[in-house]
């Protein structure tokens, strides 16, 4: 872990959890649908409709753009994210989108293209940058559950502090994403 046990804060988070690594998705799409379901939801929920979403459909752009919406919307989903998922699969289908596409881009400019496609925000394009790509690099400051676990462990620290807190642990960031949602969730 190294830079990241040079923060004692982390140290002691990686003792309790162990080393965590990232890998990346098998299939990118159904990454980011993934993404897109968890937006503003408590994990219970998110993982509920994503369950009911995947024992009804194949998370693929065809089986997306062609999905009925009432069977969409039964799967829990609001009209705005139906919207969004459809958005998503327009984007993979007219672009064909892959990793090796992703691959040849900077963290910057795949947020820049997955930020183009209504719906996918700053918080999703990163989730699709950690756990699609498998960057190590990405702090996900937009992540209520990465604030709140820093705000527990560092005494309440501005977003400016957050930031440079997490400077310090350059170039696994991603690595110490995935520990403090770790302590979070405990």
């Amino acid at each position: 872990m190294g830079v990241l046990a040079c923060d004692p804060v982390l140290a002691r988070l990686i003792d309790d959890h162990g080393p965590l690594t990232i890998e990346p998705a098998d299939d990118l799409f159904a990454r980011l649908i993934s993404s897109i379901v968890s937006q503003q939801l408590s994990t219970a929920s998110a993982t509920a409709i994503h369950d009911r979403l995947t024992e009804r459909f194949e998370l693929t752009p065809a089986a997306m753009l062609s999905a009925d919406t009432d069977r969409l919307l039964d799967c829990g989903l609001s009209g705005r994210k139906v919207e969004y998922i459809q958005n998503v699969a327009h984007a993979f289908d007219a672009n064909e989108y892959s990793r090796s596409f992703f691959e040849e881009h900077s963290d910057a400019e795949v947020i820049d293209e997955l930020t183009a496609i209504t719906g996918v925000g700053v918080w999703t394009a990163k989730m699709m940058l950690i756990f699609g790509l498998g960057r190590e690099d990405v702090f996900p400051i937009e992540d209520l559950g990465i604030r709140n676990a820093m705000d527990s462990l560092y005494d309440d620290p501005s977003r400016a502090e957050k930031r440079e807190i997490a400077a310090q642990w350059r170039p696994k960031r991603s690595i110490a994403a995935l520990h403090l949602w770790k302590h979070y969730e405990q």
